[in-house]
């Protein structure tokens, strides 16, 4: 920015310039308003906790050093709500205390600076626990005034965009992705006393694998190939199961999917995807439900979430039923008696009033009952469900059902309408994997964007022996969304995908 630009900025904003007169005053005084460190002792939470039992209008000489942001000030500063991540500690500001340079400086003192204070503890007359400041460090000046206290940040795009400033200013924000944090720990904590290895796999693939999404696409100028952002980790982490170095091993990281932005789709997304050796998709049933279950008591308390006013229990087993037998319930039509055609003609006429999910007449008898089951069904699965019984042709890795080849041993998890778990028993054979894949092709050629590629290193691995294996991907992000009651995807990322200004 240039000279120009920035005495024009200061010209425009009349606030900021009152903040910079009283930054050049912090500097006047030889005070360094971005200093190297403060070296505090306690957090306000633990002043709380330590002097719970303090009567009202008792000191202590007990000296302490506390941080954080300024959040009011009252009696021209006497009196300071200082916020730090635990939470409020009162700081009593006076010159029978504060030392000379410490009472200039709280005359520069404006909301939202961070400073650090040192001072012995008191209890107010009036039940306030406070920090007498015997001195004040300037940790940080800010340049920019906090929004308006009472009305808070209430821009729901600006508080995606400035998340820093959403934090700041609206607690539930700060709970939410500390929930999130807690839904994390609570899975890698859960696989790892089950004796799962954590692994990382590439962000970059050559060939995109792993699920039916369009992929991001990037250029590596040394090597002079376009490589892709990952749809999905799991080609990758059953190598690691072929190559012998876990029979169970997982990982939480990023996918990226070149699609549509939803409240329940944000192009980057968190999943956690793990596979176990000598299992199929029934044990993944399990454990799903124990990692959900797990999750919900260690962040909620209990096995029971209450989602936009509905409540919703969590408590296993949960119910297990085919997909063509919810969309019979819900249709009257047995699509398990149909052909491809007969099966298209349903669906599309379940579809008669959504032209753009019409199938055309290259579609398989899979997509057919898919899309009925996404038009009448999926919706209206608010409580926990295993969805089971998918077709082959929309199946690519799973393996084929025991009794009837249409199908595959695959499960996806519902709540609230929302796919939340996607498991298979892992397709193991090499040979049938690569039809599939040729299969996937043959659609991709035929205009099918998502359909999958040929991955000839992954048929490679298979042809080594993969164990029978059950796999399973649980999407962080939706079940974050579920467990803090948010209503779109981007409460609940640190920073969402956002179209440019």
């Amino acid at each position: 920015m240039t000279d120009h630009e920035r005495e024009h900025r200061d010209v425009q904003d009349p606030l900021r310039a009152v903040r910079l007169a009283k930054l050049d005053g912090l500097k006047a005084l030889g005070i360094d308003p971005y200093p190297y460190e403060f070296a505090r002792t306690h957090e306000a939470a633990g002043l709380d906790q330590r002097y719970a039992g303090l009567a009202a209008g008792a000191e202590t000489g007990d000296l302490v050093r506390v941080a954080g942001r300024i959040r009011a000030m009252r009696n021209s500063g006497m009196f300071i709500d200082l916020h730090d991540a635990s939470g409020k500690i009162q700081i009593f500001c006076h010159r029978e205390c504060l030392d000379p340079q410490g009472q200039a400086a709280v005359r520069l003192l404006d909301i939202g600076d961070l400073i650090g204070v040192e001072g012995h503890v008191r209890r107010t007359p009036r039940g306030e626990l406070t920090v007498n400041a015997a001195t004040i460090s300037v940790l940080a000046k800010a340049l920019r005034p906090l929004p308006e206290k009472y009305h808070g940040l209430a821009d729901v795009e600006l508080r995606y965009r400035q998340r820093y400033l959403d934090l700041i200013m609206n607690p539930a924000s700060r709970e939410t992705l500390r929930r999130r944090s807690g839904v994390v720990a609570t899975m890698r904590n859960h696989l790892l006393a089950r004796d799962y290895l954590e692994v990382e796999t590439p962000m970059l693939h050559a060939i995109p694998g792993g699920a039916s999404a369009r992929p991001f696409v990037t250029h590596h100028n040394a090597l002079d190939i376009d490589l892709y952002l990952r749809i999905a980790p799991e080609l990758h982490l059953k190598r690691l199961v072929v190559g012998g170095l876990a029979d169970k091993v997982f990982e939480i990281n990023r996918c990226f999917r070149n699609e549509g932005l939803s409240p329940r789709h944000n192009p980057e997304f968190t999943t956690l995807e793990l596979y176990e050796a000598y299992v199929d998709y029934r044990a993944m049933m399990e454990l799903t439900e124990e990692l959900i279950t797990a999750t919900a008591q260690a962040v909620l308390g209990i096995p029971r979430i209450e989602y936009g006013g509905t409540g919703i229990d969590l408590s296993p087993p949960w119910p297990r039923r085919s997909m063509a037998e919810l969309v019979e319930a819900a249709t009257g039509i047995d699509f398990l008696k149909l052909d491809a055609a007969a099966a298209r003609d349903a669906a599309n006429a379940l579809a008669a009033n959504t032209a753009d999910q019409r199938l055309s007449d290259e579609a398989g008898w899979g997509n057919a009952l898919e899309l009925a089951f996404a038009l009448r069904v999926e919706d209206q699965l608010i409580e926990p469900i295993h969805v089971i019984g998918f077709p082959r042709d929309i199946s690519p890795l799973a393996k084929a059902d025991r009794n009837d080849p249409r199908l595959v041993e695959r499960f996806e998890t519902y709540i609230y309408g929302w796919e939340i778990a996607n498991a298979f028993s892992e397709l193991t054979d090499p040979q049938d994997q690569r039809a599939r894949f040729e299969a996937q092709m043959r659609a991709r050629a035929a205009g099918d964007e998502e359909a999958q590629m040929l991955d000839e290193d992954y048929v490679s691995a298979l042809e080594y022996g993969l164990p029978p294996c059950g796999g399973l991907g649980i999407g962080i992000d939706r079940l974050v969304m579920l467990l803090t009651d948010s209503p779109s995807i981007r409460d609940v990322i640190a920073f969402p995908t956002l179209r440019p200004r």
